[in-house]
């Protein structure tokens, strides 16, 4: 059977703002997935689907896992607040399939359902402040540079467009929108009005009008929608108001119109028009006789393809020239994020290879970690020099994120060698493989298991020539225990394709954002070894995070 995505935007979150197409497509789904927020606000239209409810930032595994369940035939409804398409999930998810090679006549169907935007339903409460140009701009960094949204800041600015600003701050991102504002304020004046909108049409909604100069004297989080006027937005009545642009076209104090409508759009009626007020025989005149004056090449117009393939062309190299237009030198800078390590066994950096970090990571980031890695985070256009660089000093390479590492000791600085085949065939097959959430493989080479290899998601202990496994030790928490032992006495020569199907039937059917042990907990069972639960059985009075 063939299965279907419904990405559906519920608006605001409120059941009367909520299309009927959008309820419709929740309650007929088989399976539902969101942010837990998300589907905690559309609790009272689910039945007995199934839901997978993930953090925040876990976009792109919940549209892999949505692609996934499609595939297998079940109607998939994945759901964003606002509308899909706006800083929702219609995107990615389109992304994840065009990936897998998906096409609309033979692959699963697509169905993307419109909702109200946080600009409209915003905009609704304030007055009317949208009512000419305007434009929204994230001011989350996480996946856009901020050097690129302070230009669109300072272009919609100049631009006097009325702005939407979304995701304006949050508990880690506190400086944008103190940036944002001054940017602002360098092109409007400080009593433009603003808006401050959080949890609109929702429970807990939060409304404050203000100005540019004092906005940042109130709350603002990431339920915020702050709506920054024009020149000519205007309060009245605690309500914004953006006039719609025509006032030189009709009056609102009288009935009979200055100009009538067969007149209004005559150009001598339009001096701030593009052709100021002339008209069209003029123009000709005015051209003809600048191209008399000076005798100089027509250059036609690039077409819309061509526009077209110089913008795919800047974004792949940032370099381009195609005829009607001007060579382009505008390279897209990217935070290029990875881990390295001096080697499976090795945990000992050597100067040339410090020296190489300072080198290519410059303005970045380094972070040393106690699995032995330094993550790094660079600046840079060209990772694939970086990624050079870094190998031709000996360094072993990883992604970051929700990815299988394997963690060795140093098998006491290569002494107790017999075991270090299996940690390195280990590493070579399953490190870097991308998984419903980060997995860590815990490795030691004796029956000490000083490196705490039992702390971690699979523990595997080297013991008089043979192996023992633990699975799905939880590691952070007041419930905090170490792996359950599972085997004992494993043949080497079984150990690698044992690790291989265990990770491999966590990476196919865990839920995204699912830890190793919850999915262990959840299933009961994996590979044929039976869950036992390991949580400590001591009673302990519930406290707020941190006490």
């Amino acid at each position: 059977m063939q299965g279907k995505l419904l990405v559906i935007g519920f608006g605001p979150g409120s059941f009367e703002h909520m299309t009927k197409r959008a309820q419709e497509a929740i309650q007929e789904s088989d399976c539902i997935i969101g942010y837990k927020t998300y589907v905690e606000l559309i609790q009272e239209l689910l039945t007995d689907q199934e839901i997978i409810s993930t953090g925040m930032s876990e976009e792109v595994s919940r549209a892999q896992a949505a692609v996934r369940l499609a595939e297998e035939g079940k109607k998939v409804a994945v759901i964003s607040s606002g509308d899909a398409g706006v800083y929702g999930m219609a995107g990615l998810v389109y992304e994840v399939l065009i990936e897998k090679g998906w096409t609309e006549d033979s692959g699963v169907g697509v169905e993307v359902i419109p909702g109200i935007s946080a600009i409209n339903s915003c905009a609704s409460l304030l007055g009317a402040p949208i009512m000419h140009d305007a434009c929204t701009i994230s001011l989350s960094d996480h996946l856009t540079p901020w050097e690129l949204i302070e230009k669109r800041i300072e272009a919609a600015a100049q631009a006097d467009f009325v702005i939407s600003l979304y995701n304006p701050k949050s508990g880690r991102r506190t400086r944008q929108i103190v940036e944002a504002q001054r940017i602002m304020l360098e092109y409007r004046s400080p009593k433009t009005p603003v808006g401050l909108v959080k949890s609109a049409y929702r429970d807990r909604e939060h409304i404050v009008i203000t100005d540019l100069e004092n906005m940042l004297n109130y709350d603002i989080g990431m339920l915020t929608t702050v709506v920054i006027g024009n020149s000519s937005t205007f309060l009245y009545d605690k309500k914004m108001i953006t006039p719609r642009g025509y006032q030189r076209k009709y009056t609102l104090n009288t009935t009979e119109q200055r100009l009538r409508p067969h007149e209004r759009l005559r150009h001598e009626n339009e001096p701030w028009a593009l052709h100021q007020g002339k008209n069209d025989m003029e123009i000709v005149k005015v051209e003809a006789s600048a191209t008399a004056a000076a005798e100089k090449e027509v250059i036609p117009k690039a077409s819309s393809l061509e526009l077209a393939i110089e913008a795919l062309s800047i974004v792949k190299d940032g370099s381009t020239e195609i005829k009607g237009t001007k060579t382009v030198d505008n390279p897209v800078v990217s935070i290029f994020e990875l881990a390295v390590s001096p080697g499976v066994v090795n945990k000992q950096f050597t100067p040339k290879q410090m020296v190489t970090l300072a080198e290519v990571v410059g303005e970045g980031t380094m972070e040393y970690t106690t699995h032995h890695q330094i993550h790094l985070r660079i600046p840079t256009t060209s990772p694939e020099n970086i990624t050079e660089k870094l190998k031709s000093a000996g360094f072993i390479l990883e992604p970051l994120g929700d990815v299988s590492q394997l963690k060795a000791c140093d098998f006491c600085e290569g002494e107790k060698k017999d075991s270090i085949p299996y940690a390195e065939e280990l590493h070579q097959k399953l490190s870097g493989l991308e998984l419903p959430k980060e997995l860590k493989v815990g490795f030691n080479g004796c029956g000490m298991a000083c490196y705490g290899a039992v702390n971690e998601d699979i523990g595997i202990i080297f013991r008089k020539g043979k192996f023992d496994l633990f699975l799905g030790a939880k590691t952070v928490g007041r419930t905090a225990h170490a792996g359950q032992p599972v085997a004992e006495g494993i043949e080497p020569d079984h150990i690698v394709e044992l690790i291989e199907r265990i990770v491999y039937e966590y990476k196919e059917k865990g839920h995204p954002n699912e830890r190793f042990f919850k999915y262990f907990k959840r299933v009961g069972s994996i590979q044929g070894y039976i869950y036992k639960d390991m949580t400590p059985k001591i009673e302990i009075e519930p406290a707020p995070c941190g006490d």
